[in-house]
């Protein structure tokens, strides 16, 4: 079966302060709880914040590292997770319900990209 990354990409600079309402939680956990116990979830993980992360860059022959905050970067990634679905059609009905878990107010993009074996 085929693996798939799924990138959770956040407007940073407009994320509700405090992060996850109580009740997005008990949700998100609730579908993270179904998606393990079907067998489809493999790795999932939030991240830290921008101020926290380093960009390392190779351009011209040379190394350059950049400190975070990337406030010129209008959209992070602010977690991922790896499953195995039958199929991408699958891998997109998981992440539209994880998605769905969120209220209105949040602004959240699920990237699904099928991971290439044996690279």
């Amino acid at each position: 079966m085929p693996r798939f990354l799924t990138l959770i990409r956040i407007d940073e600079q407009n994320a509700p302060e405090g992060g996850p309402s109580p009740e997005l939680q008990e949700r998100m956990g609730a579908l993270l709880e179904e998606i393990t116990k079907a067998g489809v979830m493999l790795d999932n993980a939030g991240l830290t914040a921008t101020s926290e992360g380093t960009r390392v860059t190779w351009s011209g022959g040379k190394l350059s590292s950049t400190d975070g905050p990337f406030t010129e970067t209008k959209e992070v990634v602010g977690g991922y997770s790896i499953i195995q679905a039958k199929d991408k059609a699958e891998a997109l009905e998981w992440a539209k319900r994880f998605l769905r878990t969120h209220e209105e107010y949040w602004t959240v993009t699920a990237e699904v990209r099928e991971i290439i074996e044996g690279c």
